[in-house]
This record gives C-alpha cells, sequence and structure tokens, in this order.
C-alpha cells in the first residue's frame, strides 16, 4: 500500500524550486533528522519510506497535488534527478519516450535515424502509440534527420526530442 501525502509529508520536506528533498525523522537507517533524502538509482532519486521504494519525481508529485500521479511523469530537461516542481511534467508512455535522447546503440549520429542495408539509403523512424512506423528512405542522414524531426514535432510537440 503506497502511503498517502500526509504521511509522506510527515516524514519529508519537498523544495520545490531544487526538487530537494529532507528528512523531518530520522529514518529507521540512522540517518539524522534534516540530512538529505534519497539516492541515486540510474540517474533517479530514490527514497526509502513507509516499506517501499520510490521515486522521488513520484513523491514530488505526490506532495504538490495530493495523489499519485496517473501516467508517467516526465522530465522537461532530461535529468532524471532533477526533481523541481516546475521541471515535471505528466505524460503518456508514448510522450515520455518521445522525449528520450538516441539510443545508446545509434550509430548514424541522429535520433530516428539508421543505415537500411537492403536500400543502402538512410532510414527515418519513430514510434507512436506503440506503433513503428517507417517515414521514408533517404540518401543522407541528415536528410532522413529532417524528415524525423518534422514527424516528431508533428506527433509529439513539447514532448518532441531531436537530439
Amino acid at each position: 500500500m503506497k502511503p498517502t501525502a500526509e504521511r509522506v509529508r510527515e516524514l519529508l520536506d519537498y523544495n520545490p524550486l531544487t526538487g530537494g528533498f529532507i528528512w523531518k525523522v530520522s529514518p529507521a537507517n540512522n540517518t539524522p533528522r534534516g540530512s538529505i533524502a534519497g539516492a541515486d538509482c540510474d540517474g533517479y532519486v530514490l527514497i526509502r519510506i513507509c516499506g517501499g521504494r520510490y521515486k522521488g519525481h513520484q513523491l514530488a508529485w505526490l506532495l504538490m497535488t495530493g495523489e499519485w500521479p496517473t501516467e508517467r511523469i516526465d522530465h522537461r530537461d532530461y535529468d532524471r534527478g532533477n526533481n523541481a516542481w516546475g521541471n515535471l511534467r505528466l505524460a503518456t508512455n508514448s510522450q515520455n519516450k518521445a522525449n528520450a535522447g538516441k539510443r545508446i546503440d545509434n550509430k548514424s549520429g541522429f535520433k530516428g535515424v539508421s543505415w537500411y542495408r537492403q536500400t543502402k539509403r538512410w532510414v527515418a523512424q519513430i514510434g507512436f502509440q506503440g506503433v513503428h512506423k517507417t517515414i521514408g528512405y533517404f540518401p543522407t542522414p541528415e536528410e532522413a534527420h529532417a524528415a524525423y524531426c518534422e514527424a516528431a514535432s508533428r506527433l509529439f510537440g513539447e514532448f518532441a526530442r531531436f537530439e
């Protein structure tokens, strides 16, 4: 059972300008009251409370709205550890993925662009609402990326990320 906003407020102070959390009480691990709460876990702030582990952005949402988020929470600036209130927004899974950077195995240097051996051309592709779509095939990676950017802008608006 997830803790209520009231219970979390008893345990933590949240600064909406910085996104930081401070312990109001000394948690079970003997961390002193007034210490910074949370540890880095793959770039996210992870805080152990009430027998569970919760990401800082989820706790920030709970404390600011009084309710657990119903969708994913996206970090506008791409920094998973920046839990400042102005940096957080609700997002669908598709929007959240649109705001991700290019894949780590990307060889073209451009998000949404890869080499397609069968046609010996660059292909622009995009995912939208769980469907993988081919935008087109192009002679240069720059042209393919321009097509990706246009499609991403049209499909994702403010959530589109191009690098």
